[in-house]
Formats: structure tokens, sequence, C-alpha cells
């Protein structure tokens, strides 16, 4: 196996996006790109799409055809494969483009990530977002995200005492992160106040507890680590990956507070790094509810089970904590337009280790970590990245 190096990012806009349609969504983030990396098409090898369900949400499957036709590649005949896995569609893609390039079977490939999710009404939009949960046991008798995570959200404060304030300081912290990211769906601060008294959606959880439901596309160029020089002063290698799944059903699992799916992600990562949480600089992580985020610093280390809320009161997540998290202002701010999430993060860490994360910019960076979670834990992927 070979290293491998981000040499390119490419990012659009995050949010209500209904004058962008699916296709040109792609290209913007593609061409972005492939201007950043500084390759010319005829050397990309191969294309990874994430995407999870443009068939439900714009109409449309066969995406790996539409994205390399979209993107100006298809009298090129560049094979374009699209990965699913529910909000982990895109970290997925990273990783399987990652793999394709490390094998050597691939010297440069372009990952994007897509989601059009406005075009449908929010009861649709809902429905669609719950073919992630299990149909039989969960979706069947009225299951939800927010239900599913309120339930867990539950639990955590039974079990640690986690207050309703810790989880909506982990809002305030990532809209104050959102504010200061131009590419963000809600460019805007949130008091405290406003985060407990918005209305509620699945107690414990409020409306703002809650990520929107978003549109948007990243892309990301990789290269052959030995070649990366030559495209960029400033590659970005991928140094861990690790992907783990759990039961689909939530009563499946050994513990709800504890995504062994994230747990087994992570050790396999930081293993194939050879390094410990601590030695990570900032890290984006799945915050699709506030609970969620809790709990991915508990699982990937970063503090011990059940101090997840401490964390938030510490102020240790915050642009110049202990690790920084989600600078970007993660799924709460910057949006969770699913497919295109997981290559969004890896986008903001590309940024950040490079140092051109501006206003939002974390002193000394030099590892990165992306946590990217599928539905409610049954799947999960984790990258590290670090600073050539």
């Amino acid at each position: 196996m070979r290293d491998v190096a981000v040499i390119g990012v490419g990012i659009t806009k995050f949010g209500e996006l209904w004058d962008k349609s699916f296709r040109q969504l792609i290209a913007e983030a593609g061409s972005q790109a492939i201007i950043d990396s500084g390759i010319s098409g005829k050397e990309i090898d191969a294309l990874y799409v994430g995407s999870m369900s443009a068939g439900r949400f714009v109409g449309q499957e066969h995406v790996g055809a539409l994205v390399a036709d979209a993107s100006g590649f298809s009298q090129m005949h560049i094979p374009s494969i699209r990965v699913e896995s529910a909000c982990a569609s895109g970290g997925l893609a990273v990783r399987q483009g990652y793999f394709s390039v490390a094998s050597g079977m691939n010297d440069i490939v372009v990952i994007g990530g897509i989601e059009k999710m406005t075009d449908v009404v929010g009861t649709e939009a809902s429905n669609i977002l719950a073919t992630g949960l299990d149909q039989e046991w969960e979706a069947f008798f009225g299951a939800t995200f927010p239900g599913i995570y309120a339930m867990i959200a539950t639990r955590h404060m039974h079990d640690f005492g986690t207050t309703r304030e810790q989880l909506a300081q982990v809002a305030v912290k990532n809209h104050a992160n959102g504010a200061l990211n131009p590419y963000a769906q809600f460019k805007r601060e949130m008091k405290l106040e406003s985060i407990l008294n918005a209305p509620m959606v699945a107690s414990p959880l409020g409306m703002l507890d809650c990520s929107p439901v978003s549109d948007g596309a990243a892309t990301l160029i990789l290269c052959a680590a030995e070649k990366a020089k030559k495209y960029t002063d400033k590659p970005v290698k991928i140094i861990g990956s690790g992907q783990a799944s759990d039961t689909l059903p939530l009563h499946g699992r050994n513990d709800i507070c504890t995504f062994e799916s994230t747990t087994y992600a992570a050790r396999m990562a930081y293993k194939q790094a050879n390094i410990e949480p601590s030695k990570i600089d900032v890290a984006e992580v799945h915050d699709c509810f506030t609970i969620a985020e809790i709990l991915a610093i508990e699982d990937l280390g970063f503090v011990k089970k059940g101090d997840g809320g401490k964390a938030i009161d510490n102020k240790i997540t915050t642009l110049d904590g202990k690790i920084p998290i989600n600078p970007s202002g993660g799924l709460k701010a910057k949006g969770h337009p699913v497919g295109a999430t997981g290559v969004a993060q890896i986008a903001e860490i590309v940024l950040q280790l490079r140092g051109e994360a501006d206003k939002r910019q974390v002193k000394d960076a030099k590892i990165g970590l992306t946590h990217n979670v599928g539905a409610s834990g049954a799947s999960c992927v984790v990258n590290i990245l670090e600073a050539m």
C-alpha cells in the first residue's frame, strides 16, 4: 500500500439552493477542486460519488454516470462509481477512492459528495431519511431520527448527568463557528436561550438541537503521495482510515450511548496512523443532533465515556480549546446534505491543515480527524489526515 494525499478541494455553499440543480452543484464543487489541484481532466483515473438517496430526493438514480456527464468527463469514459452508506456515504466514498490509489490501481481520483434535499417537502424529507433506519423494527412503528437520538440523549442524561443546557451549548458553539464559514447554511450565532426555548421536536431535543435539511456538494482530488508535490506545495496525507458497522436497529446495541461502529472505526484509523487520540489537533465530527457530538468526542477517545457534557462546560471543544471540534460549524450550522457531509468534513480539515481556514483557523493544526456516521450509528467512517 502506498501513501495517498489530498491535493485539491471544492465545496459549494450549503443551504436551501432552489436555483441550482443536482448536476449544477456537483459540477460547481468538482470544477473548484480541479482548479485547486492544478490537474487536467485527462489525468483523472476514476470518480467516486457519495449520495444517499438521490432517487427519492430528486428522482435520479444512476448517479455515477450523471456526475461524470455533468462534470464534462463522459466523452473520456472515466469510470464513475456511486457509493451509499446513508449519512456516511461521503466518508465511505473517500475511503473507497483512497483504497484505489493506495493499491496502485489508480494515481488520481476525484471524490464527490452530493445531495439535493429541499426539492421535497419537509415530511417527505423525513420519510426519505428514515429509510436509513430498520424499516421492519423502527420506521414501521413511527420511529424517526429525532426520536431515536432523543432516546439516546435521555439515556445519556440518566446515566451520566448530562444536562439540557450542555446539549444546547453544542449548538451555541457550532453556530459561532458557522458564523465564520462562508459556505455554511447558517452563518449566524445563536444564544443559549434561543436553543433552549426552540420548539420541541422529540424531548429533550428541540428544533435547534437538530441539523437542517440541506442542499450542497463537496469534492476532493486524491493523488499518490509521491506525485503530490507535482501539483501543490501543500499536500495533506491520509494517514489512517477506518470503517465499521453495527446493528441497524437501536434495540440490538449493547449500549445505546456508545456507537461501537465509531469506536471500532477509530481504533482501526488510530492504529494505521500510529497515533493516540491526544495527537489530534482538530476534528470534524458527525453532529446530526447535539447529543451526537457528545457521543462522538467520547467514542473517539477525546474524553472519557460520560464526560462529554462536562467537556462542553469546560470549553475544551471550542476553536481555542484543547481539541477544537467542528470549526466548520458542523452539520448543525454548516448544514447536512447527507451524501456530501463526509466529503465536506475532509475538505474542512484539509483547509485547516493548510492554514487556509481564515477566521475559523485552528492554531498550529497539523493532524486532523473526520468522523462520518450512517443513520443512528449502524455505519461509521473515520479518516485521519496530516499536513505533509
